[in-house]
Formats: C-alpha cells, sequence, structure tokens
C-alpha cells in the first residue's frame, strides 16, 4: 500500500506542476503582450513630446509675423 500512495502523490505532483508550468507560460504570454503594447505607447508619445517644442516655437514666430502684419495695416489705414 505505501508504494501505491508514493506513486499517487508522485502522479499528482506531475500533474499540478505541468498546470503550473502551462498556466505561468500564458501568464507571461499576456504580460510580454502588455508589455509590448506600453513599449509602442510610450514611444509614440516621446515622439509627441518631441514635437511639441518645436511647434511651439513655430507657432511663436507665426504669431509675431500676424503681429506686424496687423501693425503695418494699421498703419496704412490712418494714412
Amino acid at each position: 500500500m505505501p508504494m501505491e500512495s508514493l506513486i499517487a502523490a508522485l502522479i499528482s505532483g506531475a500533474v499540478t506542476l505541468t498546470g503550473v508550468l502551462i498556466a505561468n507560460g500564458k501568464s507571461q504570454a499576456v504580460t510580454d503582450t502588455k508589455l509590448e503594447e506600453l513599449t509602442r505607447e510610450v514611444r509614440a508619445h516621446n515622439n509627441f513630446a518631441q514635437r511639441v517644442p518645436v511647434l511651439e516655437e513655430k507657432v511663436k514666430v507665426a504669431s509675431h509675423r500676424i503681429a506686424d502684419l496687423e501693425h503695418k495695416i494699421e498703419q496704412q489705414s490712418t494714412m
């Protein structure tokens, strides 16, 4: 009888270990997918963050040019 109990315990342990390894593999695949998605989003954000200062400078220059043109128009209309 004790040998049968030992064999049953070993089989149960092997089945449990197999289940844990399969579940862990699936969980790791989900984690890897989420990590890849987050990495993509961070790269997109970084690209946007690098472009914002350039856009801000262009808007600043455009605003100055518009102000200069408005000033010239005001001068011409008062003549």
